[in-house]
């Protein structure tokens, strides 16, 4: 008889839904596979928040995860910054240790955080070959402008942006296809190559944090 693991998760935007949804499926289920016995990972719940400060909105996910018989909760907040240290001092730390000490008794305990240094959409640059096929492009990223690590960039959205029009501009208007960067979302975070992004630093921390909350469920 296999185990169950149920997730839920917040994040900053609406575009960051259709790409971290598929990251944080395939994260955990890879994560399952080194597991004792079978575990049966669920499809991720999104839990949507109100405008308040941060540590309210996850306090309230935390609460709203329990509810929901949700095993695990995730937050995303974007680093907006070269090193994800002030995003995990400034917001992931207070607010976690906030429902840790939670005297509520129906709250998710158990929390991973998803902290892309400057943005998630520099999760997005790193597998190429999924990157470009969903851009329409026979063109390399290199070609196109983006030539460093993605985590180098302070604005990989507006590099992202700047390749699509790069992309579509010497197309003529019969063979151009309009292509948004909210086409990529959904694709990349379906088919991107998880050793690729496994390059990244600040998505080795999302893995361990992971393996963290399977330990905390005792299937690790």
């Amino acid at each position: 008889m296999s185990n169950i693991l149920t997730i839920g998760y917040i994040t900053e935007g609406t575009t960051d839904v259709r790409f971290l949804d598929n990251i944080i499926e395939r994260t955990f289920s890879e994560a399952a596979m080194a597991c004792k016995g079978v575990i049966e990972v669920y499809a991720p719940q999104h839990i949507p928040t109100q405008k308040k400060t941060f540590k309210e909105k996850v306090l309230e996910a935390a609460e709203a995860a329990d509810q929901q018989g949700l095993m695990v909760l995730c937050v995303h907040t974007d680093a907006d910054d070269s090193s994800d240290a002030k995003a995990r001092a400034e917001r992931i730390r207070p607010s976690f240790e906030a429902v840790l000490q939670s005297g509520h008794d129906n709250i998710c305990k158990n929390l991973a955080a998803i902290v892309p240094v400057q943005m998630t959409e520099a999760w997005l640059l790193a597998d190429e070959a999924v990157l470009l096929n969903a851009m329409i492009s026979s063109k390399s990223l290199r070609e196109l402008g983006i030539e460093h690590t993605p985590e180098s960039y302070n604005d990989p959205k507006a590099k992202i942006i700047e390749a699509i029009r790069s992309v579509h501009q010497h197309k003529s208007k019969r063979h151009r296809q309009q292509v948004s960067i909210s086409d990529l979302y959904g694709p990349v975070g379906q088919q991107c190559d998880l050793e690729k992004l496994r390059r990244l630093s600040s998505f080795q921390k999302f893995e361990e944090e992971v393996k963290g909350s399977l330990k905390t469920l005792n299937y690790l």
